[in-house]
């Protein structure tokens, strides 16, 4: 027998000390507390949600979406208490052109960070080495920048910028993002390489990502059905793959129901599949489109195995454009409902977020198709009116 560890292995091994972190556990969340003197809680009650509605969002909208609609989606996002934005993507803009002014939104989330009550991580979706010079372009320009100006600044030692009360003014995280796909057709579509030539390509881009400190997030799209393949993804080429990406140094793998097709017995099966493989359940993310309705009901089954990061995107916004028939991503809204309902935390303000997905949604002239979103928006209208016309009454 061999004595030495693999990869997984000693990342398992890391995660010992992780006391929030439980092992699968296959059980309804009803059962899934720790009671203590004081009160009875869920175990890892907290669930981080990554906004991908700037990017995976807006990528398939066929009309122009000027720069400063974007930015200023952004900046609303960050308001909600939303911490992980996907907030570009430096991929050809012949493409995808909704994407082509990437680089001036991250220049602006770097110079003039969004205001929060918390500070927020920014994702960057890479295809390859040349999206990596792209962005490396704009993100080394603005450290460099940085250096000089703290060697030079004459601003008073253990003080800070100041900002609007109550937000965070630090600066901004950057991640990066990546992708391949569960089968070939859709890889052959989507990157023009097979599924072993996306692997090549990212090699070098991961070990170009840590040398610059930056984190990676690998995509494993079409997981739970393929627009040419069809819905019998086999799971284990996905745990194979996250396996891979996993030891090549990702540091989260983002499991994509692009066409949503799956189910919550596929769900459950693949995601036992990766257990089975020796994924942690800590190391992924789960990424629903809700093209057939089954995305709030397969983010149960992944919070019941331990999954403790989804995607969703406001207002419902999304679609792929190489995955004919998708519609959009999970509304963030209806991913918040359901996690607070449960008694998990998010940390996300709901009316804030009910706003910005209203206001995006007549910005690029489509339906809100958020209903705990628009179900917010109609309670805090009831209210208003309730108490304007209370006020009118005290007036009379």
């Amino acid at each position: 027998m061999s004595l030495t560890m693999s990869f997984l292995q000693k990342r398992a091994c890391a995660r010992l000390a992780r006391t929030a972190v439980r092992p699968v556990c296959w059980r309804s969340l009803a059962t899934a507390t720790t009671t203590t003197t004081t009160n009875t809680r869920p175990i890892n009650d907290h669930v981080r949600i990554v906004e991908v509605g700037p990017r995976d969002g807006l990528q398939n909208e066929k009309q122009t979406i000027p720069l400063d609609t974007k930015i200023e989606l952004v900046e609303r996002l960050a308001r909600t208490g939303l911490q992980t934005i996907e907030a570009g993507s430096f991929v050809s803009p012949k493409w995808t052109p909704q994407m082509a002014n990437s680089s001036e939104i991250l220049n602006h989330v770097l110079n003039h960070p969004p205001p929060s009550a918390l500070p927020v991580t920014y994702q960057f979706l890479l295809p390859n080495e040349k999206g990596l010079d792209n962005f490396l372009d704009v993100y080394s320009a603005h450290a460099l920048h940085e250096v000089k100006s703290s060697s030079s600044s004459s601003q008073a030692p253990n003080t800070e910028p100041s900002g609007p009360t109550g937000s965070s003014t630090s600066p901004p995280t950057i991640e990066l993002s990546i992708f391949t796909a569960a089968t070939e057709t859709f890889t052959q579509k989507n990157t023009n390489c097979s599924i072993a030539e996306s692997l090549q390509r990212f090699t070098p881009l991961i070990a170009r990502a840590r040398s610059h400190n930056l984190r990676v997030r690998a995509y494993i799209s079409v997981a739970l059905g393929c627009p040419y393949e069809g819905p019998d993804v086999d799971p284990h080429a996905v745990a194979a793959l996250a396996v891979n990406l996993l030891e090549m140094g990702a540091d989260t793998i983002s499991i994509a129901d692009t066409t949503g097709m799956g189910t919550a017995p596929r769900t459950r099966e693949l995601l036992k599949t990766l257990a089975a493989a020796g994924v942690d359940m800590g190391d992924l993310a789960l990424h629903f489109h809700d093209t057939y309705g089954q995305a709030l009901v397969n983010a149960v089954v992944g919070l019941e195995a331990g999954v403790r990061e989804f995607d969703a995107a406001v207002a419902g916004l999304g679609g792929c454009p190489f995955s004919p028939g998708a519609t959009g991503n999970v509304a963030t809204e209806d991913v918040v409902r359901l996690f607070e309902s449960l008694g998990l935390r998010t940390g996300v303000d709901m009316e804030e977020l009910a706003s910005a997905g209203e206001w995006v949604s007549r910005e690029l002239g489509r339906a809100n198709e958020s209903r705990a979103g628009k179900a917010t928006l109609a309670r805090l209208r009831r209210e208003r009116g309730k108490k304007f016309g209370e006020t009118r009454g005290e007036a009379a």
